[in-house]
């Protein structure tokens, strides 16, 4: 890859990931398809209001991380729009059944920085051991704080977690890449990053598939958006779709309700009943939030870092 803010780079000492050869790469369910399980306009088809499930009785217990920030904070500080807005009433839907795919692809991050702070995140699965994330929960940029700066320490990785209950276990990284514009520069324009976790959980999730859509095909699709935010009871999985608002090159914008601790998250479409990432959620505003767009460079590094 020739040298530039997108070129791939880690916190562990390897060679640079191969560039592979642009498509689109396809969401894996581990279920069989279910034609009822999306709506006409791209959305997910959810029940108003949601029925409550009971937590899971599976050993791993959570501790309670309400008390925790945005990662977000870490690099920006609170007083700037960083973290992700709610506008107006906000139309948000809790997932209970976080255990179904494709909701059981996100991940709560606990991460943990280099100074021994917490703070809270969200990932996507794109492989076996490979989670799409922000660049900034993997690494603080202009954050001040002595012994914070710079990539953080690990991530503890909790797919499917419902409060205080992780049904389908965990996993704690060390391991992770991002792009010199992030890293070197902290650019929010290059604000992207993966998340490599010691064993194969992603067989077990299953994961979404990412591609390259064009500014016109872009602009009228409906976004979902799935992450854990931090105004929420601790652990717990909300919802919202909107219509994207509009594009540019590095960007995606839409008037997706969210809050701090959905960094992270996956901004995706609906085709033909599979979820395909075209963001990574990553900064608020006082109109629409924004994620950093899958443009082509975007799509090598996450198609390479599948591949870890």
């Amino acid at each position: 890859m020739p040298d530039g803010p997108h070129t791939s780079v880690t916190n562990i000492t390897v060679e640079s990931a191969p560039v592979q050869e642009q498509n689109v790469e396809e969401p894996f369910g581990g279920d069989p398809p279910d034609p009822q399980a999306t709506t006409d306009d791209g959305r997910e088809k959810l029940p108003r209001p949601p029925k409550l499930e009971a937590l899971s009785t599976e050993v791993w217990r959570l501790p309670d991380t309400s008390s925790l920030l945005d990662i977000g904070v870490a690099s920006f500080g609170e007083p700037k729009t960083i973290t992700e807005t709610v506008h107006g009433p906000d139309d948000r839907i809790q997932i209970t059944q976080t255990t179904k795919y494709a909701w059981r692809a996100n991940a709560s991050l606990l991460i943990t920085a280099r100074d021994g702070s917490q703070w809270i995140g969200t990932g996507w699965f794109i492989g076996p051991r490979t989670l799409a994330t922000a660049g900034h929960c993997v690494c603080i940029k202009g954050s001040g704080i002595p012994g914070r700066e710079g990539w953080v320490k690990n991530i503890q990785v909790i797919p499917a977690r419902n409060q205080q209950s992780a049904p389908l276990g965990a996993a704690t990284s060390t391991v992770f890449w991002s792009v010199k514009g992030w890293v070197d520069a902290g650019d929010e324009n290059y604000d992207y990053a993966a998340v490599i976790i010691p064993t194969p959980l992603g067989k077990q999730t299953g994961w979404f598939g990412f591609a390259v859509l064009d500014d016109t095909t872009l602009a009228a699709a409906m976004a979902n958006i799935a992450g854990y935010p931090g105004d929420k009871p601790s652990g717990t999985l909300w919802w919202d779709a909107h219509q994207i608002a509009a594009v540019n090159p590095t960007k995606v914008f839409y008037d997706i309700d969210s809050f701090g601790g959905q960094s992270g998250a996956a901004v995706y479409v609906i085709r033909d009943q599979k979820r395909i990432g075209v963001a990574i959620h990553a900064y608020g505003g006082p109109v629409t939030n924004s994620g950093t767009r899958i443009s082509p460079p975007v799509f090598q590094n996450l198609k390479s870092w599948k591949m870890l």
